[in-house]
């Protein structure tokens, strides 16, 4: 038989695997409670978890497993089955489709089928099935700020020369961020040489856009002296404007600029007038200064 035949065979006796179609997803936290909060620690949050609660049948089948969601996990991996039954979700990890709502649902379902201790496998692209807002029992999150990773850790484990390793190299690289009171997802944070504020905004896209077009014409963008509004960036169907701060500032100091900063852009967003010319000119300006973040 001839070699062309024989890979023919062969190919006709394996089943064929059914294709996944990717589907992208522009607000995938639409719906949720916490929407701007999801998005803050998707994006913007180095180490920070929160409870996470189950619904219906879920919930009363896995009463005993604690879900905690984080902002990132070893090896930015989508999901942890810890070996005292605690089930981590990974909101920022390396591979995902074009829907992480339904990313996040496929691995807390594949997490929770895993036996306590194993390491959990979830697909690349998950394929059609239940999103975050079908399992959840929604509300606020219940955000805990972290300055390194220790939280991931089993009791047994803080003592493992090789996990203390790791460790480190992973806290590293979190950069210290406070979650500020004066709004709801707007953190500070300081990276080298400077400082920012960061505010993941409620409202609807061009709105918001608006709002903050009204703000730059009148020149009151800046939360204070010695800050420089930096530009936006657009992340799951929201708004995150940032401002430059000095960096030796402490966060604290910024919590009554941003209140005050909230009241302004509360005001314009509800002002139902059509833009004028210098609104229109801020607004194009506005655009040219944002980055999306996928």
């Amino acid at each position: 038989m001839s070699k062309r035949r024989k890979s023919q065979r062969a190919a006709e006796a394996t089943p064929k695997r059914a294709k996944v179609r990717d589907v992208f997803v522009p607000r995938p936290f639409e719906g949720l409670a916490d929407e701007p909060e999801w998005i803050a620690l998707r994006e913007l949050v180095p180490a920070a978890s929160a409870p996470l609660r189950l619904t219906g049948d879920l919930a009363a089948e896995h009463a005993d497993r604690p879900i905690v969601l984080a902002t990132v996990l070893p090896m930015a991996a989508p999901a942890m089955a810890r070996s005292d039954g605690t089930v981590f979700v990974g909101l920022q990890r390396h591979q995902q489709s074009g829907d992480v709502s339904r990313d996040l649902a496929e691995s807390l379902l594949c997490a929770l089928r895993t036996e306590p201790g194993r390491t959990v496998e979830v697909p690349p692209l998950p394929g059609p099935g239940p999103r975050l807002q079908d399992l959840l029992a929604d509300g606020p999150l219940d955000v805990s700020m972290h300055d390194g990773f220790e939280f991931w850790l089993e009791p047994e484990a803080a003592s493992d020369p090789t996990v203390q390793a790791s460790l480190e190299r992973a806290n590293a690289a979190v950069y210290p961020t406070v979650r500020l009171s004066a709004a709801p997802a707007a953190y500070w944070c300081q990276v080298p040489e400077k400082a920012h504020v960061r505010w993941v905004l409620p409202d609807d896209e061009d709105a918001a856009l608006d709002a903050l077009a009204r703000l730059g014409a009148a020149g009151t963008l800046p939360l204070g002296d010695n800050t420089r509004f930096a530009g936006m960036f657009r992340a799951h169907g929201r708004l995150v404007p940032v401002w430059d701060l000095p960096e030796d500032v402490p966060a604290g100091e910024w919590e009554d600029p941003v209140t005050q900063f909230a009241k302004r852009y509360a005001e314009a967003l509800a002002d139902p007038t059509p833009l004028d010319a210098a609104g229109r000119r801020a607004r194009q300006g506005l655009l040219g200064r944002q980055l999306t973040l996928r």
